[in-house]
């Protein structure tokens, strides 16, 4: 069994523990808040033994083996460290940190203690994306990837009655790009690898983040262009174009509906059935890795989240999109 703690009480939490109740060695243990009211209310809710306040503490305790971390973006680099330095497995959401720097610090400090770091992506670990993989192939040359992720945020309205919440709030390295950009990136980044340069453009809003954005990336063969928003809405699907046809993806985030439509007409439904909740996927990758003499996961690899970090950081540098914690000690 893999005693498991969470940091962070909000709803993503509550889903991640939905899906990771499907993998029986998995055993939810404790949770983190930094408050003992909300800590003591989210162990009731959710049926851990214990309850901290101090992350110290936890990441000393025996009674735990891996945390998933899905606290604000700002602070992912510093708590993961101080847990892996501790010997615990670590899942962190996405994005996996604020920067390149923060991320090759826990990266470093996941191999210096032999433990599993993965960031939790789940789109590419998804059944469906793995069809995009599989039958990728079939469109023969490959010449435009295509990503749209554009969802109004219900803390915009807020935003716009002058209350900055922290999806908005620089302070907590989020934003656009951050939240919603990562999801069109990260899967470019499995399929394609690294791109030879890009051209970033973003809508900033007077918070000091990006309200949208978009990206043009250049593979030298191809190009990818990605779109992102949390002040606008999108209803159009992604797609990869290839010159023998396109593969058509309903949605880049979380795809559950795939085809290919082929030059000469004829049209190929690739999906399959996701029979479990979509973060199941991602928590069961990280599981088989702790139980394995592995240590690092082929597809959400180290490699995947430095070269996407990289990327994210060419392009809030081009749209002058600074994060405090680009000046954080922890990454010298």
């Amino acid at each position: 069994m893999i005693k498991l703690a969470t940091i962070g009480t909000n709803w993503i939490t509550q889903e991640f523990l939905n899906a990771a109740k499907s993998i029986p060695d998995l055993i939810l243990t404790a949770v983190y808040s930094r408050t003992e009211e909300k800590a003591r209310e989210f162990a009731a809710k959710v049926g851990a033994e214990r309850a901290f306040t101090s992350l110290e503490e936890m990441a000393k305790s025996p009674d735990i083996e891996a945390v998933y971390i899905a606290s604000p973006n700002s602070l992912h680099a510093e708590q993961a460290i101080l847990l892996m330095n501790h010997g615990k497995h670590v899942l962190c959401e996405k994005p996996l940190a604020s920067n390149i720097k923060e991320v090759q610090a826990m990266i470093t400090a996941a191999q210096q203690n032999g433990v599993v770091l993965m960031e939790a992506m789940k789109t590419t670990l998804l059944p469906n994306f793995q069809a995009i993989r599989h039958h990728l192939p079939k469109i023969g040359k490959v010449r435009r990837y295509f990503a749209s992720y554009c969802q109004y945020s219900s803390r915009y309205d807020a935003y716009k009655q002058g209350i900055i919440l922290n999806a908005f709030n620089p302070a907590f390295s989020n934003g656009a790009l951050m939240d919603l950009g990562i999801y069109c990136i990260y899967p470019m980044v499995v399929l394609f690898g690294k791109p030879q340069s890009l051209k970033a453009n973003s809508v900033m809003l007077e918070s000091g983040v990006d309200g949208e954005g978009s990206i043009v990336l250049n593979y030298g063969d191809m190009d990818a262009v990605v779109m992102y928003s949390k002040i606008t809405n999108s209803y159009i699907p992604s797609e990869i174009q290839g010159e023998e046809g396109s593969i058509v993806i309903d949605a880049i985030h979380t795809p559950t509906k795939v085809e290919i439509r082929y030059r000469d007409g004829r049209t190929e439904d690739i999906t399959v059935p996701q029979e479990q909740h979509p973060m199941y996927y991602e928590a069961l990758e990280w599981a088989e890795l702790i139980r394995s003499e592995n240590r690092e996961s082929e597809t959400n690899s180290h490699a995947h989240s430095l070269l996407a970090a990289e990327i994210m950081e060419e392009a809030r540098k081009q749209t002058r999109i600074l994060f405090p914690a680009d000046q954080n000690p922890l990454c010298p």
